[in-house]
């Protein structure tokens, strides 16, 4: 009866063993290639014990008055420190809500020097952002095992021309990297994907794994409107996301409020179901995911050193360096060639091109490293044998989220209970077959 308890402690302790090898492989064996072909200035800052070591993140995204904020109020049952909701742009700052036993909040510019917080990498984006930056503690069961990020609300129109001060797709792209989930709400009402949405979308492009897209405020509408409504949402993001798969949108109405058109009422427990099972299975699978992560970065710097190594080779001796440069960056499509012809390298390795010219642009090219393989080997047998080895050691029943059928409303599991009490009061009196 009480089998998942060992389940839970094992699987704690699995992770602890994973998480703290691969703390030593990255400082061991893939920092120095990152450092020596100067891997931070141009990707990604270096990782910390506190990357490493932070819980399982959900990002909110979505454009104003999408329900963000009231969706996390759903999740904990109750309000957090900076919560405002209206139907106006009310968040309009970045909120990490996280555990503490005291309720309280932080304010960016202390965040950021918090060794043991995950954020210190975002002070690059400067006093225009730090300013619209919090951290909000609330003792909340839910947050034992995960952390949520609720982001300003995307806006429309003229609104969107102003500018906030800050690199506000840079901030969303720190975010992508480091979460274990996306959430990328639509207002039933409120389809139209503006500009400033579609660059957020853009941005977390290379992230689909972690994307889901929530309907929000489906009860709002009939079942015919809603019928439309989800056809026009999918034929949207076929535009925007231009992927051949069709994306899985879940459709619901998350907040404490009775439903107005009851007639999806069981149709909106199911997708809630599918859409909170989805997220308890993160703190289980948290080490597999910093492992997945590990790994591309892995990917990424041995791509980026053949890179640099041979724009390096590129340039002149004494004479001529600054118009090669130009050169090299204005031609850097046929670098990209010749590394993917001569290294075996996938195209879609490659980091984006225009993003590189443009950090490129910046660089001393005469700083650049020629190849060095002994730090590549080192990565390749990280990559062959070290990381097998890490996944050896996570179980693949732990791998998997082991759910037990619902029977009468019953939850899927202890931690479902625990975590939504609000869900397992509406759904006691439900019939399932």
């Amino acid at each position: 009866m009480f089998s998942w308890l060992k389940r839970e402690t094992k699987t704690e302790e699995v992770v602890e063993n994973v998480l703290g090898e691969l703390k030593k492989i990255y400082r061991s064996k893939l920092l120095p290639l990152e450092e020596h072909y100067n891997f931070h200035d141009f990707h990604s800052p270096k990782l910390e014990d506190s990357d490493f070591d932070a819980k399982p993140m959900i990002l909110l995204v979505g454009q104003y008055s999408t329900g963000k904020t009231t969706f996390i109020r759903y999740l904990l049952e109750r309000d957090f420190p900076g919560i405002r909701i209206g139907p106006e742009p009310t968040t309009d700052r970045f909120i990490a809500v996280m555990y503490d036993d005291k309720e309280g909040m932080i304010p960016g510019n202390a965040l950021v020097v918090d060794p043991k917080k995950q954020f210190r990498p975002l002070e690059k984006y400067g006093n225009a952002f730090l300013n619209r930056f919090q951290c909000s503690h609330v003792p909340s069961p839910v947050l034992r095992a995960i952390s949520i990020v609720d982001t300003p609300g995307i806006l429309s129109g003229e609104k969107q021309r102003v500018d906030r001060g800050y690199d506000f797709t840079g901030v969303l792209e720190w975010f992508a990297e480091r979460v274990d989930r996306i959430i990328l709400l639509f207002d039933a009402h409120k389809l139209d994907i503006s500009d400033e949405f579609r660059r957020s979308i853009e941005a977390l492009r290379g992230h689909d794994d972690k994307i889901r897209i929530v309907l929000n405020k489906a009860d709002m509408i009939d079942h015919q409107q809603l019928m439309r409504v989800y056809g026009a949402l999918m034929w949207s993001l076929g535009k925007v996301l231009q992927t051949p798969e069709v994306a899985r949108v879940y459709i619901g109405s998350f907040w404490d409020q009775p439903l107005r058109y009851d007639v999806n009422r069981r149709l909106f427990e199911d997708e809630e179901q599918d859409l909170f099972r989805d997220l308890q299975s993160l703190p289980r699978n948290a080490a597999l995911r910093k492992l997945n992560d590990l790994i591309k970065r892995a990917r990424l710097a041995k791509v980026h050193a053949y890179l640099i190594a041979e724009l390096r080779k590129e340039m002149p001796q004494i004479f001529g360096k600054d118009s090669k440069k130009k050169e090299l960056i204005k031609n850097l499509g046929t670098i990209y060639d010749r590394v993917c012809r001569e290294h075996q390298v996938s195209i879609g390795d490659l980091p984006d091109i225009k993003k590189m010219q443009e950090v490129l642009a910046n660089q001393d090219f005469t700083k650049f490293h020629s190849i060095k393989m002994p730090l590549l080997e080192v990565v390749d047998r990280m990559l062959s044998i070290d990381i097998a080895r890490l996944m050896s050691m996570i179980p693949q029943e732990e791998m998997q989220l082991v759910s037990e059928p619902l029977v009468k409303g019953r939850l899927l599991s202890h931690k479902r209970i625990h975590m939504f009490p609000s869900n397992r009061r509406r759904l006691r009196n439900l019939r399932f077959t």
